[in-house]
């Protein structure tokens, strides 16, 4: 996606222009909508929302040129696995004379919208996002500012621009196979809060336990992961399947807080119950039994992904849309 110069994007004149208002009353609007009467304010609300229009709140001087800036989208500012993914972008823009402006929006895509719009504001040159299924307004002003996108952590089939990633169902089909491999048969799915990635590792579990010719057994929650939920989720996995003899996690968390609570009910990890989670944090090796994990490369994604923004910028575009990382999987001792 070519990077377009901001006067190209609509301006308040335009917006006034298609509804016979005054560019004041635009403004006025955008101020305080109640300021203005109910219809003209249905009127501007969905001329906005059709063309994308973005808000520019960058000094005069500053809107003429690069604001030098790249925008990050972060959906967890608790969840330490974006932080190794910053740090792989900011090692990339740090020496091409970027700065970075990091947005939390929470997993919920109304936020992300009201974060990227915010980001496009204040001129960002390029946007990097975390997530892949944004609401149709973020699609547009996207559109409109016309700056270089990239979608990380997954691999979307179409991008809005370019993507960084790796494959979350390959990646959980195959330490699954692993643990069937090992003779365990009775496998649960630990998930939560139910995002993207969470229900991509599900549809990779899902795969190899009826390639398995098992019945899948999902334990899930739309709450937040964290060490203390798998006491939870533990608690209903041993109800529903007295004969558990495996668990995949949706991420390391709960891998750590299952493996903590085998323990306390004295179950033999891995030889009564495996283990495996999934981004193989610093934390699972200096636990004992070490954590089993999928190793996924977010240095790396976030380091490729600053570095195709900033080659967008200089005009250098690449025909490939998709970067595939990889993944591998950690011997630890859980499994």
């Amino acid at each position: 996606m070519p990077k377009t110069s901001a006067s190209s994007r609509p301006t308040l004149q335009d917006i006034a222009n298609r509804i016979g208002v005054t560019k004041m009353t635009v403004s006025r609007y955008l101020r305080n909508p109640d300021s203005v009467a109910e219809k003209t304010r249905e009127k501007i609300a969905a001329v906005i929302e059709e063309i994308g229009y973005i808000e520019n709140r960058a000094p005069a001087m500053l809107s003429k040129s690069s604001s030098k800036a790249i925008g990050i989208l972060l959906p967890s500012l608790s969840n330490q696995i974006f932080a190794s993914f910053v740090q792989g972008i900011e090692a990339v823009t740090k020496a091409n004379g970027y700065e970075t402006l990091i947005a939390h929006f929470g997993y919920d895509e109304s936020e992300e919208e009201r974060k990227i719009a915010s980001l496009l504001a204040y001129q960002v040159d390029g946007l990097i996002l975390t997530e892949s299924h944004h609401t149709k307004r973020t699609l547009q002003m996207i559109k409109t500012a016309g700056v270089p996108v990239v979608e990380t952590m997954e691999l979307p089939e179409s991008p809005i621009d370019m993507a960084v990633g790796l494959d979350h169902v390959e990646a959980s089909y195959a330490v699954v196979k692993k643990m069937l491999d090992s003779g365990k048969r009775s496998i649960a799915y630990f998930g939560a809060r139910m995002d993207t990635r969470t229900k991509l590792r599900l549809q990779g579990y899902d795969r190899a336990i009826l390639e398995a010719g098992l019945e899948p057994k999902h334990v899930l929650t739309e709450s937040h992961s964290s060490f203390s939920l798998a006491t939870e989720l533990m608690q209903t996995a041993l109800e529903r399947y007295p004969d558990l003899d495996g668990v995949f996690c949706t991420n390391d968390d709960i891998a750590i807080g299952t493996l903590l609570n085998a323990q306390q009910r004295k179950i033999p990890v891995p030889q009564k119950l495996a283990i495996v989670g999934y981004n193989a944090l610093d934390i699972g090796q200096a636990i004992s039994p070490k954590l089993t994990s999928i190793d996924t490369p977010r240095y790396e994604i976030g380091e490729k992904s600053a570095q195709l923004v900033i080659d967008a910028l200089r005009g250098n575009t690449h025909k490939q849309k998709h970067y595939d990382m990889g993944y591998r999987i950690t011997q630890g001792e859980s499994l």
